[in-house]
């Protein structure tokens, strides 16, 4: 529901998308709970271009077994909160239309429908929209 991924990913397939962060522009932080790993956010430049340099795309996910314990809406709020020191001026999230914990998460946060991309993706034989949810953080 949460993930874009068809089947399983491995460490090393994954490791050019941890190379890709770094902590002073767009970090990788990781939750835990208990001393268990269960979950993390991430910040990833948008589009790739200079221009766009100000604008990040964030990605949150939290284990199945931890959701509800409000773990997502710290990390969240941690990641808002760095905002300026990242020299993030506006968040992006691509959420898909059926992940409905993740869309109010966001709307709680103050993030807005910017657009919805009907049927652009296929997981497990069905159509999902893809829906990006935005928040300017500095004006």
């Amino acid at each position: 529901m949460v993930t874009a991924d068809t089947t399983a990913v491995s460490i090393e397939e994954r490791k050019p998308w941890f190379d890709n962060h770094s902590e002073k522009e767009r970090p990788l932080w990781v939750a835990e709970y208990n001393g268990t790993v269960c979950g993390w956010i991430s910040f990833e430049s948008f589009y790739g271009r200079p221009a766009y340099h100000s604008t990040a795309e964030i990605s949150i996910y939290i284990d199945q077994k931890f959701r509800g314990k409000g773990i997502g809406t710290f990390l969240l709020q941690q990641a808002v909160d760095h905002c300026p020191e990242l020299q993030i001026k506006t968040i992006l999230a691509f959420i898909f239309g059926h992940n409905k914990p993740s869309l109010g998460l966001f709307e709680r946060f103050g993030f807005q429908k910017w657009a919805n991309l009907p049927h652009v993706a296929e997981l497990d034989g069905i159509e999902r929209d893809l829906i990006i949810m935005g928040k300017r953080v500095i004006q």
